[in-house]
């Protein structure tokens, strides 16, 4: 999303429906909203801020009301707890019928309460500083904390294993485990008023008396701090997605991005806003204000946009497609109002309340309409097919046609977690960072919803990311860590992490070649050809280009398309960024074998970076004259020699074999002269490494050349002037005595002239 802001509105002084502060407020599964206030009235409204009913009158002063959450994208139950000043707190059914009344569970007021993600579990605090955790039912569980003074606000981790709450200045997480430590930190120089903890992006967003609000990850590291408002920040609350949250003050309602900076800033005169709550597809949002108005906000303004293509969001129930080659525009109109949208330079898909609607870019009159009974929560394209997570069935493959290909499950799945870093998406490959166990990438083919298997990390993965051109074989997948380590692999095979990176803000790949941007340390940096890696990782720094700029710290690569890159500071300004265009021209020409042009192109250009990525497809294409060009041109001599030793090898096993071993690719160059027949020079291949047990264990193995293996480590002793030190090398000699030397001569000189026989032919 580039840009969005909130279209607000509420009843005037003549209709507002509460007469006295709004201290509560909630919605349900079905979109229908429940305040209390402090004229002791509960109210019920619908989605467009309609009031429909008064549930009840309560005879203490109410604090705080939480609905109970919805559950695997059901309605969830129709119950609501509401905290009251006498230190009880209330079940109450949406009939408004108190179903349970717990007395006495504070001394003095209930100040917050809050259901776990799971709906197991309700936490509550009070003004006697005391945290503690309740079940569903309301009967008491534990005493979780105690605090110096009253405790304002308190929030669940995703996996409602951790609890966040207020000390003062300090904010403190606290596991539910009692041997675990708790983690505590200087929030803010004034009383911490309301805290939220998201389930998606596990980031906390906390205000405070100091008038500031502030963004910090789940260790207490901060991300963002915001300038000094007028007033004390009352309320924050995160969109259930993650990506954006509010925060309301006195007279003043904000719509920031997860990076802290602000989309928009509403000016409603309302008192101070006490309370915010958001609709589970994050695009409406309630709150609680201190005149008695209960303030209701709409998604507008957003805007996405792919190659030539934007699309527009100016009201709830219709975009604008607009074409900026030609300047050509399409205005769709839906039944309900958008709450999510993905465009891509083929199709746009469009998330309405009940319905999704598949459009080709091509052909915009008559779409692919699916019926909807979940809250769908990302959407991630590409070429032939979509991704889709929604909350009735979870996650899902579907083609352009609407039909689903796969319904992708793994053990602890929470699709309301998924989030485009936790997921990406290739058109054979799909990656996912394991819930039960972060360390842990799943891949899965988005063809049959089955795992293919895993990547295992030594510490939790935080963002993946999957290559987009090419085949599996070619798919690789980088991974950043939570010390914000930028690791790749391939995703077949042995998959080694090799790291690329420190200290990385964002990644992603090119849409339309193998090229890797990332964003470190106030820099741009562009692998042109990472595959480098697996071919001669001594070039790796001869293939990346680094752009310095004012990124700032929190910098995110929005897209990364042919030779242009869009970030998005850290204060929000997009910023794009142009890469040279000469290596994807290099890469269609080397993966079309056309090496003559691609020498031209590299001796036109003149830049070592064209000629470094030039040796790298070389060695990948098996193309040897290349990479001795290349490497010629920048002056790497000793690898330049080892290409021309290569081209005069006799026979194409050992060509392969000494190609692969130039890789560091051991075990497969000497299975390679294995399967040819070429015993002696595997055997030479572990000598010249100096791998002697490998040497004999082959040559035990195989019943060749035994003597030959202890030749040559008696002559190395010899050199070296040691004593023998291996084991098995020292009884093979006992039991073999005195060596022939003419005898294992005449053997290797026949095995070069077999050697040179075949090379003949």
């Amino acid at each position: 999303m580039v840009r969005m802001s909130l279209s607000t509105h509420y009843r005037d002084v003549n209709t507002k429906k509460h007469s006295e502060i709004v201290t509560g407020a909630s919605w349900s599964g079905a979109n229908e909203l429940v305040t209390v206030g402090d004229d002791k009235k509960v109210w019920l409204w619908n989605v467009e801020g309609e009031p429909q009913s008064l549930l009840l009158d309560v005879e203490q002063y109410c604090t705080e009301l939480r609905w109970f959450p919805s559950l695997h994208g059901g309605k969830g139950s129709e119950v609501f707890v509401v905290g009251c000043t006498d230190g009880s707190f209330k079940l109450v059914s949406k009939s408004g019928r108190v179903e349970k009344v717990v007395t006495g569970a504070h001394n003095g007021a209930v100040t917050t309460l809050r259901w776990s993600n799971d709906g197991s579990s309700l936490a509550t605090s009070g003004e006697d500083g005391q945290v503690k955790s309740w079940s569903r039912n309301g009967m008491f569980r534990s005493h979780l904390a105690q605090a110096e003074g009253a405790v304002y606000t308190l929030c669940w981790s995703a996996e409602s294993e951790q609890i966040l709450f207020s000390n003062g200045k300090h904010l403190v997480i606290r596991p539910l485990t009692p041997s675990s430590k708790q983690t505590m930190w200087k929030a803010h120089d004034a009383p911490v008023l309301c805290a939220d903890w998201n389930a998606v992006t596990n980031l906390i967003v906390s205000g405070g008396e100091d008038c500031k609000y502030r963004v910090w990850d789940c260790y207490g590291r901060q991300l963002y701090a915001s300038s000094a408002s007028e007033y004390s920040i009352s309320a924050v609350a995160w969109a259930p997605n993650g990506r954006y949250f509010a925060v309301g003050s006195f007279n003043m309602l904000r719509l920031c991005d997860k990076a802290g900076w602000s989309h928009s800033r509403e000016a409603p005169e309302v008192g101070s806003v006490m309370t915010l709550c958001w609709t589970a597809d994050s695009t409406q949002l309630a709150a609680g204000c201190g005149s008695g108005a209960v303030l209701f906000g709409q998604l507008v303004h957003r805007e996405v946009s792919c190659a030539h293509l934007e699309v527009r969001q100016e009201e709830p129930h219709s975009l604008t497609v607009l074409n900026v080659t030609d300047d050509t525009r399409e205005d769709l109109q839906f039944k309900d109002r958008v709450t999510e949208m993905s465009l891509s330079a083929t199709h746009l898909v469009v998330i309405t309340s009940t319905q999704a609607c598949i459009y080709s870019t091509t052909n915009w009159s008559t779409p692919h309409i699916i019926e909807l009974r979940g809250t769908v929560s990302l959407i991630l394209q590409c070429a032939r097919h979509f991704l889709m997570v929604d909350t009735m069935n979870g996650l899902q493959v579907l083609n352009y046609d609407g039909r689903v290909v796969s319904q992708p499950k793994f053990t602890a799945m929470r699709p309301d977690a998924l989030s485009p870093l936790n997921v990406a998406y290739a058109p054979d490959l799909l990656a996912i960072i394991g819930h039960a166990d972060p360390k842990v990438v799943m891949l899965i083919d988005p063809l049959t919803g089955k795992q293919l298997g895993t990547v295992q990390h030594s510490i939790d993965v935080e963002q993946v990311a999957l290559s987009q051109r090419g085949d599996l074989s070619r798919r690789r997948l980088v991974v950043v860590d939570k010390n914000r380590d930028l690791y790749l692999t391939p995703v077949q095979g042995a998959q080694e992490l090799y790291k690329l990176h420190i200290m990385v803000d964002s990644v992603a790949w090119n849409t339309e070649t193998d090229a890797l941007a990332a964003v470190s340390d106030g820099q741009m940096l562009v692998w042109f050809y990472p595959e480098v890696v697996y071919m001669d990782r001594e070039l790796l720094p001869l293939t990346l280009s680094k752009q310095s700029g004012d990124w700032g710290k929190t910098a995110e690569i929005v897209e990364f398309r042919d030779t242009r890159t869009q970030v998005r500071r850290s204060d929000g300004s997009i910023v794009c960024a142009g890469v040279s265009p000469y290596p994807s021209i290099l890469e269609r020409f080397c993966s079309a074998s056309e090496w003559e042009p691609a020498l031209r192109l590299c001796r036109y250009v003149k830049s070592t970076e064209l000629w470094a990525c030039l040796a790298a497809m070389a060695i990948a294409g098996k193309e040897l004259h290349t990479a001795e060009v290349a490497y010629a041109a920048i002056e790497q001599v000793d690898k330049l020699l080892y290409m021309c030793h290569i081209k005069e090898l006799p026979t194409t096993e050992a060509r392969e074999a000494e190609l692969l071993l130039f890789r560091r690719r051991l075990p497969e160059a000497v299975n390679v002269l294995v399967q040819g027949g070429w015993i002696y020079r595997a055997i030479k291949m572990y000598v010249r490494l100096f791998q002697w047990e490998k040497a004999y264990e082959l040559a035990r193995q195989h019943q060749q050349h035994l003597d030959t293996v202890l030749l040559l480590r008696q002559r190395f002793l010899q050199q070296q002037r040691i004593e023998e030190t291996l084991p098995k090398l020292a009884t093979a000699a006992q039991q073999l005595g005195a060596l022939n030397e003419e005898a294992i001569q005449a053997k290797i000189q026949a095995e070069e002239a077999r050697e040179a026989e075949r090379g003949g032919q």
